[in-house]
């Protein structure tokens, strides 16, 4: 009897050995897993467009961007080298700042260029709109102020907007210098996965 379960025990540690094999040979063939065959994940994708507004506000009584570091070359910099920004700016349906209220944008953007003013950016849409409430939407990348349109590539997504990917392309709507406010229009093209998630075009156009 020792001797059976024995040799049973080395077939099956022979039978893991060939499935772990397996699994090498597949991943180093560059060929998909079986649960991780992206035709599967696929059939789930659906793609969302988004239309809104960002009430960028650097001056007046109550601004919505802050500076929070800056490197030795900063002040004598035309592109601003090294200067770090945290934001918290108003998401709006439409230009206007009294227009229905999307969500906020929260992140980072920092002077990364030594020439032209090109920021990195790390920004965060969080949406206070109806069923999306509570979701967000990533993008981070370069972001060139002096370019009349700016792509930057979706990262990512949290509640409805989970495995989000995609990209947004964003322009200066309007600037207004004696207040320091900029209106930034926004469209974002977001793949999505999840039964759940449903075409939100005309929630926020």
């Amino acid at each position: 009897m020792a001797k059976l379960n024995v040799g049973v025990i080395c077939l099956m540690l022979f039978s893991l050995l060939l499935s772990l094999c397996s699994v090498i040979n597949a991943e180093n063939s560059g060929k998909s897993l079986p649960f991780l065959k992206t035709k599967v994940v696929g059939a789930h994708l659906k793609l969302s467009k988004l239309h809104f507004y960002v009430q960028d506000i650097a001056g007046g009584d109550n601004p919505t961007v802050y500076e929070v570091a800056r490197a030795s070359i900063t002040g004598n910099s035309s592109s601003r080298f090294g200067q770090v920004k945290v934001m918290d700016h108003l998401i709006t349906a439409e230009a206007d700042q009294a227009s229905a209220v999307v969500g906020r944008v929260q992140g980072l953007i920092t002077s990364a260029d030594l020439e032209v003013m090109g920021f990195a950016t790390n920004l965060n849409f969080y949406f206070t709109m109806g069923d999306y409430n509570g979701s967000t939407i990533s993008i981070v990348g370069r972001n060139e102020i002096g370019q009349a349109t700016r792509e930057l590539p979706v990262v990512g997504g949290t509640g409805l907007f989970r495995f989000a990917t995609g990209y947004s392309l964003s322009s200066t709507y309007s600037y207004d210098a004696a207040t320091s406010h900029s209106v930034i229009e926004y469209t974002f093209y977001v793949k999505t996965a999840g039964a759940r998630l449903k075409n939100i075009e005309h929630e926020f156009l």
